[in-house]
């Protein structure tokens, strides 16, 4: 004889069956209507996040939204509104970091001494250059300011010689332009890692208006070396006066 716990489940379970058995079957066209809807919300609501990024011109934020709504939600209407100014994002997110990288390269210092402060902005080639056959090694461009030596520009290597005695002309290219020779010279001593590039102003007006500048130079192991460098960043702000 069954128990009246168990005569009460099997009933419950019976009148749920029953019930069932009575609901309309769901309609698959109003599933899918409803999952669209729910995917153009959701469109719209990166939408919404890209174009708020996209009016503060917050390039690398409005192309985050914007990359996730073309991936997420590719064939929506806020897709296609917002494609086009995403891709004017990419490319203003693009340069910005590509100003960035630029103006990492550069190093200022300001230090005092007798009569007041030396400045100076430096920067590395972009790539090593071997100047004696003992390896790549770093070669730099640096602008001075010193209250008694004066403005200089010149070339430091890591290791190496110039060979500029009694002065010599280094060919300087901007960008894709043909080359121009400028006058160079090697400071008097036993072994120098360093020669100036006597036009200071002019090398300066240079680094300021171009992307790249690249210094081909003598040296004393035999030929010449040339030391590319990426000068798109430099802040003249840095260096008061050479304006």
């Amino acid at each position: 004889m069954k128990t009246p716990a168990i005569s009460l489940r099997a009933a419950l379970l019976a009148s749920a069956l029953a019930l069932a058995a009575c609901q309309p079957a769901t309609d698959p066209a109003q599933v899918e209507a409803t999952r669209a809807q729910a995917a153009e919300a959701a469109a719209d609501a990166m939408a919404e996040q890209f174009e708020t990024a996209y009016a503060e011109k917050n390039w690398e934020m409005a192309r985050a939204h914007g990359d996730v709504l073309l991936a997420e939600h590719p064939g929506s209407a806020a897709a296609d509104r917002i494609r086009e100014r995403h891709q004017e994002a990419t490319t203003e997110a693009n340069q910005a970091r590509e100003d960035r990288r630029l103006q990492s390269l550069w190093t200022y210092q300001t230090q005092p001494v007798d009569g007041g402060e030396q400045r100076s902005a430096a920067v590395y080639a972009k790539d090593r250059v071997d100047v004696d056959g003992s390896g790549a090694r770093t070669v730099r461009l640096i602008f001075r300011d010193h209250p008694d030596w004066g403005r200089s520009s010149y070339l430091v290597l890591e290791t190496g010689d110039f060979d500029c005695y009694g002065g010599c002309r280094v060919q300087v290219t901007v960008d894709d332009a043909e080359p121009r020779a400028m006058a160079a010279s090697r400071p008097k001593t036993d072994e120098a890692i360093a020669m100036f590039i006597e036009d200071e102003a002019a090398l300066w007006r240079i680094a300021n208006d171009a992307r790249t500048v690249a210094v081909e130079f003598p040296v004393k192991a035999g030929g010449t070396r040339t030391a590319l460098f990426e000068v798109g960043g430099l802040d003249p702000m840095r260096m008061p006066g050479w304006e």
